[in-house]
């Protein structure tokens, strides 16, 4: 089956290309928002298949899946004809949250699905037809040594996003421990937050990411507004004990033995405190998170529900 998707979250469309298909990525000579191609960050395989967005119309294309809004247009204007279509939603809902329409709400002709139940909750998506299917990421193996006494955050323009991230927390749920910060345009975070122990690590590939992640001690999930961070269970992965706001899907994310959950900053600071003082129990949180999330966000399972709903959707 010839796939169109286009390339808009690097984590999850590594594991989503994992599957059975040919995927073809849209790609435009600048590599803007609706032409990435292939990713430079993250290894992935031939069946993930460039195509110029203007030449789109010279592919055959057995389903889109759409992540945006705007990417129906897309569609009309490059490929020109109709294909069956799947809306995947990887955000949590905007604007006035309990009362919030999904864009594909009421529509006969598309598949929705959701990447976490909390979003399935929380979007009113009408009599859309919808499915959920939760988070897979590749296996990087329990890398985990937690030798730096120093707290790790994987985060994407903390600065610009703000309280969604929980960056203005930052400072108070660490509790006095160290943190290094990775992602994309957190240059400048220490500086701004007033962390002068904090060490930033910037558009790494994914696997030298990981390597360094698990060096610390702990993983430090500060987020506020999420459908649910992809970073959150790759750490878990790792076998690194999780320490996390307990907002969105995190409280199912996060069983109890895995890591330590509240929506009390000073529960937080204080579990970073303690299990940098204590690796035995740092080391046997971690095992537990990464026994956790093999079992719930395994790429078997993933890939599986993802090869029915595309099926599906082409039946429909």
């Amino acid at each position: 089956m010839n796939v169109l998707i286009w390339h808009v979250h690097g984590s999850w469309t590594t594991a989503f290309l994992q599957g059975c298909h040919t995927y073809l990525l849209p790609v435009t000579p600048d590599r803007g928002p609706d032409g990435r191609g292939r990713a430079r960050t993250w290894q992935w395989p031939e069946s993930a298949v460039e195509v110029p967005l203007g030449r789109l119309a010279d592919h055959e294309v057995d389903v889109a899946v759409l992540q945006r809004p705007h990417e129906e247009e897309l569609l009309r204007r490059f490929l020109g004809r109709d294909v069956p279509l799947v809306y995947l939603e990887h955000d949590a809902p905007w604007g006035e949250v309990p009362l919030s329409r999904h864009p594909a709400a009421d529509r006969k002709d598309v598949l929705l699905v959701h990447v976490t139940h909390f979003n399935d909750l929380f979007w009113d998506s009408g009599s859309t037809e919808r499915r959920v299917i939760e988070h897979a990421v590749l296996d990087p193996g329990p890398l985990w040594s937690g030798e730096l006494p120093r707290a790790g955050v994987v985060v994407n323009e903390p600065l610009r996003r703000g309280r969604y991230t929980g960056t203005d927390l930052l400072a108070e749920l660490s509790g006095g421990v160290p943190v290094d910060v990775f992602g994309m345009k957190v240059t400048d975070l220490p500086q701004t937050l007033g962390l002068p122990e904090a060490h930033t690590f910037e558009d790494l590939p994914q696997t030298q990411m990981h390597e360094l992640l698990a060096r610390r001690r702990l993983y430090l999930h500060p987020f506020r507004w999420t459908s649910l961070g992809l970073s959150l269970v790759e750490a878990m992965y790792l076998g690194m004990p999780v320490v996390a706001l307990a907002a969105t899907e995190v409280v199912e994310a996060v069983p109890p033995g895995a890591g330590i959950i509240s929506t009390r900053p000073d529960t937080l600071a204080q579990a970073v405190r303690r299990l940098v003082c204590d690796p035995d129990e740092a080391a046997a949180l971690g095992k537990a998170a990464r026994e956790a999330a093999l079992d719930r966000y395994g790429l078997g399972r993933f890939l599986a529900e993802w090869d029915l709903v595309l099926r599906e959707a082409v039946a429909r």
